[in-house]
Formats: C-alpha cells, sequence, structure tokens
C-alpha cells in the first residue's frame, strides 16, 4: 500500500494488529490510521504521526460489529453508555423490531403487551417518529442506531381494539404514520404477528403499509406468525408480504421452536435460499437455544423450562422458574401466570442442532434480540457475540474467524443499507472493534446474566474510543443512521 504523505497527522493510529476486514477476506496485518470520524489510511503506519497510538499486537482489528436485532429503542436513551453493547464490541444496534417501536404512539394511553418491553407511558411519549427521532439527536448515546417503525405500535396507536383486522380508515392512518416515519429516518417497517396485538392483522393489511415503506426504500422485518408447527407457512407469507410490496425482507430471530419442530431448520433454509430468487431474503439469530419475550401462556407449553424475567406484581419471582412458582403458590401452571402478569420470561424452546445449522448458513446475520429492561435479562443482551466468537467459532469451529466477523459487519451493513460502515476500508467510518481471538468469551449466563465479556480490548465509534479498560469512556458519537440502497 502507498505510503502516507509526508508530515500527515492523523488522530488515532492502530498499530501491531492483525486485521480481519469484515469482507470473509483472509486477515491482514495491518495498520489503521484515523482522521476525524473515518478511516484515513491503511499500511504500515509505523512512521506516520498521530495524536494517539493503540498497539494491537496480538490483537484482532474489525469493524465495529452490528447488532442486526435490538430492543433497544429507549436503552439509547435512558442508559447512552449502551454498556451492554459496547462492552461486547457493538457499535451500531438496529432497533424497532418485532413491530415493536417507542413512535408513533398517543401520550395519552397505556402501550400492551408486548410494547410494553420498552417502558411504560412515561416512554412512549412521541406523538411523531420525528419528534423520536429529534431526541435521538439531541442526546446521543455511545452507539448509532438505525430505527424501525413498528406495525403494532401503528396499530396501538390508532386502533381502539387491535384484536382485529383493521378497518380501510384504520389502515390509512397507519399508511400515513407509516410515510411519516420514513421520511423522518425509519429504516423500514418491523412486523410482530405471532404477538397478540398484531395477530388479527391479515396479510393484506401488512402489504399496504409495506407497500409505504417500499416507496421510501426501506424494507421489512418480521418476527413471524409462528415459529413452530406453522414456520413453513410463515416463511410463505413473509416471502408473498415482500413479493407483493416489492421490498426486501428479513426473518427476524430464526428457529423453529417446540421439541416437534426440532429438525425443522433444514426445511425452512432450503425454502429460504430457495425464495433469494424471488426477493432479497435474509434472516438474523442469537447464539442461544432459549428465547425471550412477555409471559404468554399460550407459549409456556412449548417449552422444556421457563424463568420469569420480571413481573409487575411480583417482583420478588424475577429470576426463578415457573414450576417453581406455581409450586410455592400451590397453583397450576396456568394460575401462576396469570397471577404473575404483567411479566416477561425465558423460554427454552429450541434444538442446538437447529442453532448451530441457522448460524453456520452462510448469509445469517447475528442479532442479539436482547432486552435491555428486563430484571433478569436473557445472558443475549450482554454476551451475544462474545459467544459466537468464541464458544462457536474458536472453540467448537463452526466457523472460522473471518466468517463470524463477516455476519456482524458487512452483511448487516449491506442487508439494512449502512453506507460506509461493516468492512475495514479507507474513507469507511471509523467505527471498529479491537480484540483477543484467544481469550473473548461471553461471561453472562441466565443466573447471573449481567456481566461484561471477557477478551473485548477497545470499541471505537465515529473515530471515538468509547470501550477501553473494560469501562465506558465517557464519549456519544452515536448517530442516527440512514438507510443508503
Amino acid at each position: 500500500m502507498p505510503e502516507p504523505p509526508p508530515n500527515t497527522r492523523y488522530d488515532l493510529v492502530i498499530g501491531g494488529g492483525t486485521v480481519i476486514d469484515g469482507t470473509g477476506a483472509p486477515r491482514t496485518r495491518v495498520d489503521i490510521a484515523i482522521a476525524r470520524e473515518r478511516i484515513a489510511a491503511i499500511g504500515d503506519l509505523s512512521a506516520a504521526h498521530a495524536d494517539e497510538r493503540i498497539d494491537a499486537s496480538g490483537l484482532i482489528v474489525a469493524p465495529g460489529f452490528i447488532d442486526a436485532h435490538t430492543h433497544d429503542d429507549r436503552a439509547v436513551l435512558s442508559g447512552p453508555d449502551m454498556t451492554p453493547k459496547i462492552s461486547q464490541g457493538v457499535t451500531t444496534v438496529v432497533a424497532g423490531n418485532c413491530g415493536v417501536s417507542l413512535a408513533p404512539f398517543p401520550a395519552d394511553r397505556d402501550p400492551p403487551p408486548p410494547l410494553n418491553l420498552l417502558g411504560g407511558r412515561d416512554w412512549y411519549r412521541f406523538r411523531s417518529f420525528a419528534e423520536y427521532v429529534t431526541a435521538l439527536r439531541a442526546a446521543p448515546s455511545a452507539v448509532n442506531i438505525a430505527p424501525q417503525v413498528g406495525h403494532t405500535t401503528l396499530r396501538a396507536a390508532v386502533m381502539d381494539d387491535v384484536f382485529r383486522p383493521a378497518s380501510p380508515v384504520e389502515i390509512g392512518r397507519m399508511a400515513e404514520l407509516v410515510d411519516e416515519a420514513m421520511a423522518a429516518g425509519a429504516i423500514g417497517l418491523s412486523t410482530g404477528l405471532f404477538y397478540p396485538p398484531a395477530q388479527a392483522a391479515p396479510t393484506e393489511e401488512v402489504v399496504v403499509l409495506a407497500r409505504r415503506a417500499a416507496a421510501a426504500r426501506g424494507l421489512h422485518t418480521t418476527h413471524m406468525r409462528d415459529e413452530g408447527a406453522k414456520v413453513i407457512e410463515s416463511i410463505r407469507e413473509s416471502v408473498a408480504i415482500g413479493q407483493q410490496a416489492k421490498l426486501p425482507v428479513v426473518i427476524s430471530h430464526h428457529k423453529c421452536t417446540g421439541r416437534p419442530n426440532w429438525g425443522r431448520s433444514t426445511e425452512t433454509l432450503a425454502l429460504i435460499e430457495l425464495s433469494h430468487a424471488q426477493l432479497p431474503l435474509d434472516i438474523d439469530v442469537y447464539p442461544y437455544v432459549a428465547s425471550s419475550t412477555v409471559l404468554l401462556a399460550n407459549r409456556v407449553g412449548d417449552a422444556e423450562r421457563v424463568m420469569v424475567t420480571w413481573s409487575k406484581p411480583h417482583p420478588e419471582m424475577n429470576g426463578r422458574d415457573l414450576t417453581e412458582i406455581a409450586r410455592r403458590w400451590n397453583c397450576s401452571i396456568e394460575q401462576a401466570v396469570e397471577r404473575l402478569q404483567p411479566a416477561g420470561a425465558i423460554y427454552w424452546q429450541m434444538d442446538e442442532a437447529d442453532l448451530r445449522r441457522i448460524l453456520s448458513w452462510a448469509d445469517s446475520m447475528i442479532g442479539s434480540d436482547g432486552l435491555p429492561h428486563d430484571e433478569v435479562p436473557h445472558p443475549r443482551l450482554w454476551g451475544t457475540f462474545p459467544r459466537v466468537l468464541g464458544h462457536y467459532a474458536r472453540d467448537q469451529r463452526l466457523f472460522g474467524l473471518e466468517q463470524a466477523v463477516r455476519k456482524m459487519t458487512s452483511i448487516a451493513a449491506r442487508v439494512f443499507g449502512l453506507a460506509g460502515r461493516g468492512s475495514i476500508a479507507v474513507g469507511n467510518f471509523a467505527d471498529l472493534t479491537i480484540f483477543d481471538a484467544a481469550t473473548i468469551k461471553d461471561r453472562a449466563t441466565f443466573e447471573s446474566p449481567k456481566q461484561a465479556a471477557a477478551g473485548v480490548d477497545h470499541v471505537i465509534v465515529g473515530g471515538q474510543i468509547v470501550w477501553r479498560n473494560g469501562q465506558w469512556t465517557g464519549a456519544k458519537p452515536g448517530r442516527v443512521l440512514a438507510r443508503v440502497v
């Protein structure tokens, strides 16, 4: 590579590290220079002038990880340090998933489950998506955010009863809100057709709204209607929405739930692969066989085990198994679920072989699906990315480190249209993660989930160091990212 011009001075030079550039290409030993918020030079920069240097000898330098599936809509405002994410190398979060976004929503009503995963009426205060984006820009966090507008939020905002199909007038009002959200900075529309407030929505309702997102060059991400017995039908519905609305689709946290459906990932992945010929179709996945969401009676029966993560009326039961709670109360499981409401839970529902197959699928992205406001959150909130790098790539050799990094960076940047991110190249934004491939490890457990990973040395967002010496530096360079396609 060419030498930098004489007397060039950089803000920061990362020297001595091994670069995995995010594209899947073999690692190389080069230095990286940063000027302002971008990568200014790559090569032998040992003689370059810099205001600050990081010695990355023995470490991997990678693009900052893009969390393809989060519920960080509120977290970036209420906890701008974003320690659960930057501690594992994440520099960008894709929010507004599963049909759940903080905006737009009337300020005079309580959000129904699952919207309450993000908070109560005090947080659902943004009447327009523009108000929400303005708040994000006025109070940046340590990470970038790419927000989506949620279909369930739209339904709850315009309908007096969400447990029925929307009327033509209501669909028209939702469509106007999608237009406003896309103009304000949403990258797409998300749906959570699995959840009761959206289950009554027919495919046609979603298609109308997805067409409005498509008109603004957005995409559609979906928590499908069913990830168990009707998983194939749900994939076909997701494909049909994409075809009719003419926009890309992302199937969120792809899985096959319930013991009778274990092993069906061979079938689902074959259908997803075949559907690529019809439209851009992608998936994200988290590296655990347990899921987490609100406590739902109809989900308990499919789970091998259920653990309560939060309960408004009974916080003393946080972190306890549902069967143990029912024994303590001398009641049935169904009665315990009712008494705990509103509440959240972790469900052990998936098979390890399916998880490995989906993780190994060539273009699967990594998304944590973490719930930052649970009292006893699923460990994926703190551990997703180091678990993939440490447990599955290094220890289990499920795939190489270059492929693991690609799943966390360039694939997501391409799918979500995050220009200038997801790979290390001159001119790209300086979002970088420096980690020790030999020691990186998730330390968050189901019993003790709020633990930072081992092995993450530095994290840089927009040229500013946000994580160093095992803690947040206080920097808040995060931006609201637009979709560029």
